[in-house]
């Protein structure tokens, strides 16, 4: 289960930030997953509390965006949505592809107190 490690990750990443800032505590953050980031939401959800507890991060509104993946036929150009990563295009079948989008894992906003 990596996702405590990444939970772990971003309560340091978190908490140099709000070091800087001079700020006591984070009142919310806003994540960025991509559904190909290689996350399972639901163990995330699991284990958030148990790595956050005692941190900066204690007690704050968590709000995930889930980043559709999203990929362009390297064959036809089309654009379209992936659910697993060799989805072939719906277009023209081929199974070469470009990801757009849906590997992404950010911070995209705190608000610290």
């Amino acid at each position: 289960m990596h996702e405590l490690s990444i939970v772990l990750n971003i309560v340091a990443l978190v908490t140099d930030e709000v070091q800087k800032a001079g700020a006591g505590a984070v009142t919310r953050i806003d994540l960025e997953i991509g559904t190909m980031a290689g996350i399972e939401f639901e163990s995330l959800d699991f284990v958030w509390d148990v790595g956050v507890g005692g941190t900066v991060l204690a007690g704050a509104e968590r709000h995930v965006h889930r980043v559709e993946a999203r990929a362009r036929c390297s064959e036809c150009g089309h654009e379209f949505k992936v659910e697993q990563l060799y989805d072939a295009c719906p277009q023209c079948g081929g199974y070469f592809h470009h990801l757009l989008s849906g590997q992404e894992m950010r911070i995209k906003s705190i608000e610290v107190r």
